[in-house]
């Protein structure tokens, strides 16, 4: 399919062919019709990412800080390649849209193959030929209206919010600041709620625009309004104004405060400067009022993502009622988008679209892009062909399927699974690549750019532009969204699995019964039960699986643990980890997807012990310091070994930023060795470990790794290994009952919070 993308180093503009992007649960598929170009926030990205580097720097100060911060705990060149990293990511444009449904995942109930809907949402809603976009980022389109002007929704439902938030009655007089595509809009609702308008633009056209439609007054900024105001409200102001400018001045703010009456509202819902004039304000006793985008569940993970609405008796507007509300007006014709200055363009010259906008050569209010599929035609085919019922499963277990067929050929033949991928491989080490996230991209696939002996066969991800991009920046030979591809593919060996953690234990699973070696990033799972089900499927098969407990291989951690090698008592481990701030409004801290950061990175930690002390855990205590984990999940963990050793973690939220990010103590028979952050370790005897940069082990795991699985060896470690680390973190989280390691057999005894395992 073809996507326009942008590149957000240098601002330049393709129009590419990528994968279809995949359909997963709470997610539809749709076949754009029509997609709407808006000319002042598109430009405003346009314009950010063709801004020099100290450009950028200069317009994101909170950004430099971050930058400052990780160069500080990690070093030059983690932080230059996360910098380029971040800056290599294609860009997606666009968020408003208009098409066919041609599938829904798995959990989708309100919408159904055929369905005419419309969409929003940036990264969801682009200018591309087939989008995903979330169940309440869409509304139906009514079979009156027109697939063009429904495209429109999206921008509609922000003008509609600004209305909500000012709550204008019948007979007010508003005020509406920037005659703009999103003020017209704005200007057409007003009208239709029964209100006067006085729109104020700099550009007379768009004035004469909205008179034309119905607008009772008009001005520019600088003209007289007192004469205005004295024949519209008899001298005493508006009663709100709404302020729908883009600016980089707080002068449209400062306007709509001098036309109000006292106690009277402003509404600010475009991108203006707010360095306000507090007399102008507080002598009048106005109200200044946000507007949020498209409405309540904006920004919300649970609401856009995981499809949680907000009770209608508490929430009557959401953004996905605001959609549906703005479509029903247009259908009844109370409003017309496509009256205003609108232009229609093949999507074949988006680009050229695009850049006549960048260069100020394009004055209409909006651009319309056709889109050349004939969604009438491949409607009528899905109401009246098969596949009506939508997609149903994750892709996890279509790819389960296939590996499970891919093992019972292999075992037919006389051969391990894990051995019958590898006799394809003709010299090269085939290896292919599931999720590409910052850490891949900015640690484990530049490890693969840089080895020699594998052929980077295929990359797979979410969405058709993240792998088109990174299979052209890593050189892999293909690209796609569909794991199943993967696992039937005999050329490739070694499977990376870097998705979400949600979908760790299914891939591995089904990676290892297709035959693959496995590199499984952590966590293993987010329940014991996929755990065991990973450590299942290894065994059976006598498959390669390595986690990415990537710290073991540290220069620093081996060379602590070669200086206690011939320790003669217990061990004595405190590990301080000052996390940072809990993040809010992610995927990572969300139980059911990435398990929170416990789970998800201190499962490394508890590996490093484990590997320092040479046991396997068989105790773990442990608290937690917050009430929400998702708000505060510092947490402070004590590990147990048989031979009477322990590790003390602490892993802190709440810690100061200006410690460094990861520091233990090792004590045994009278010696102590310390590790600040990976890049200065201090030996027994005061022998140093130093470097510029961190080494946490990456790159001499990988090594290690394609080693192994081209000669056909075992995993660097085993399985007692992988499981306890799962096992403590879980248990320290969960106080999930988990049986003691290396016996399937034995009673899930642990308590809550802690007790053997």
């Amino acid at each position: 399919m073809k996507q326009i993308l942008q590149n957000a180093r240098t601002g330049a503009l393709e129009l590419v062919e990528v994968p279809a992007p995949a359909v997963g649960p709470g997610l539809v598929l749709v076949r754009n019709a029509f997609s709407v170009l808006s000319p002042g926030t598109e430009k405003m990205a346009m314009d950010f990412a063709r801004k020099s580097l100290l450009g950028k720097a200069r317009s994101r100060p909170d950004l430099v800080q971050q930058v400052v911060r990780k160069l500080r705990q990690e070093g030059p060149l983690p932080t230059y390649r996360t910098v380029m990293d971040r800056l290599d990511v294609p860009q997606p444009l666009g968020y408003a849209s208009a098409g066919i449904v041609e599938a829904v995942g798995e959990g989708v109930h309100s919408l159904a193959p055929g369905d005419r809907v419309a969409c929003a949402g940036a990264g969801y809603a682009n200018h591309a030929e087939l989008i995903v976009v979330p169940e309440n980022l869409t509304a139906h389109v009514p079979e009156s209206l027109a697939l063009e002007k429904a495209a429109f929704a999206t921008l509609g439902a922000i003008a509609m919010q600004g209305l909500r938030v000012g709550a204008p009655s019948l007979g007010e007089v508003v005020a509406v600041i920037g005659l703009g595509l999103i003020g017209q809009l704005t200007v057409q609702l007003l009208l239709a709620n029964g209100c006067r308008v006085y729109g104020i633009d700099l550009d007379s056209k768009r004035i004469e625009q909205a008179r034309a439609l119905g607008m009772e007054f008009g001005a520019a900024p600088g003209d007289d309004h007192d004469p205005v105001l004295a024949r519209a409200t008899g001298g005493h102001g508006v009663d709100l104004a709404i302020v729908t400018a883009a600016s980089d001045s707080s002068a449209p703010i400062q306007l709509a405060a001098e036309l109000c009456r006292h106690k009277g509202r402003v509404v600010a819902v475009g991108a203006t400067a707010m360095d306000l004039d507090r007399r102008s304000f507080y002598e009048k006793e106005l109200e200044l009022r946000m507007s949020m985008s498209y409405g309540p569940g904006r920004y919300d993970r649970r609401y856009e993502e995981l499809g949680l609405d907000y009770p209608i008796a508490y929430v009557r507007w959401t953004e996905q009622r605001n959609l549906q509300a703005f479509l029903d007006l247009a259908a009844r014709g109370s409003l017309d988008p496509m009256k205003l200055d609108v232009e229609t363009v093949e999507f074949e010259s988006a680009t050229g679209t695009y850049e006549a906008l960048a260069k100020g050569e394009r004055r209409a209010l909006a651009a319309v892009f056709r889109y050349a599929e004939d969604v009438d035609r491949s409607r009528s085919l899905l109401l009246g062909g098969a596949g009506t019922a939508g997609i149903t499963s994750k892709a996890t277990s279509a790819a389960t399927g296939a590996a499970t067929s891919a093992a019972a050929s292999a075992a037919k033949a006389g051969t391990p699974p894990n051995r019958a991928a590898g006799a394809a491989r003709n010299g090269d080490l085939g290896v292919a690549f599931l999720g590409a996230g910052n850490y891949a991209k900015g640690v484990l696939l530049p490890i693969l750019e840089k080895t020699k002996g594998i052929s980077r066969r295929t990359i797979v991800t979410a969405t058709g532009p993240s792998a088109f991009r990174t299979a052209q920046r890593f050189g892999f030979a293909a690209c796609g969204t569909d794991p199943t591809e993967v696992f039937s593919d005999p050329s490739v060996d070694l499977v990376f699995i870097a998705t979400r953690h949600d979908s760790h234990a299914a891939l591995a699973e089904a990676a290892l019964r297709a035959g693959k070696a496995v590199w499984l990033e952590k966590p293993v799972g987010l329940t014991m039960e996929e755990v065991d089900a990973v450590a299942r499927a290894a065994r059976e098969t006598n498959g390669f699986l390595m986690v990415g407990y990537n710290r073991r291989f540290s220069s620093h951690a081996r060379a602590i643990r070669e200086a206690f090698a011939k320790r003669s008592g217990p061990m004595a481990i405190q590990y301080v980890v000052a996390a940072g701030p809990t993040p809010g409004g992610t995927w990572l801290t969300d139980p059911k997807i990435g398990g929170g950061r416990i789970v998800g990175e201190a499962c490394h930690f508890v590996d490093l012990c484990t590997y320092l002390v040479g046991q396997i855990p068989n105790g773990v205590q442990a608290r937690a310091l917050g009430r929400d984990p998702e708000r505060d999940d510092s947490t402070m963990m004590l590990i147990s070994y048989p031979d009477g050793s322990t590790a003390s973690i602490s892993y802190l939220a709440n810690a100061s930023t200006e410690l460094p990010k990861a520091r233990f103590e090792v004590h045994a028979g009278g010696k102590s060795a310390s590790c600040d952050n990976y890049r200065v370790t201090v030996l027994p005897g005061g022998k140093k470990v130093r470097g510029v940069n961190q080494d946490k082990g990456q790159g001499e795991a990988v090594a290690e790794v394609f080693r192994l699985v081209a000669a056909n060896g075992k995993s660097p470690m085993n399985m007692d290994e992988i499981i306890s680390a799962s096992m403590v973190v879980l248990e320290a989280t969960q106080g999930e009952p988990a049986a003691r390691v290396g016996d399937p057999s034995a009673k899930r005894s642990i308590g809550p919070r802690g007790n053997d395992l």
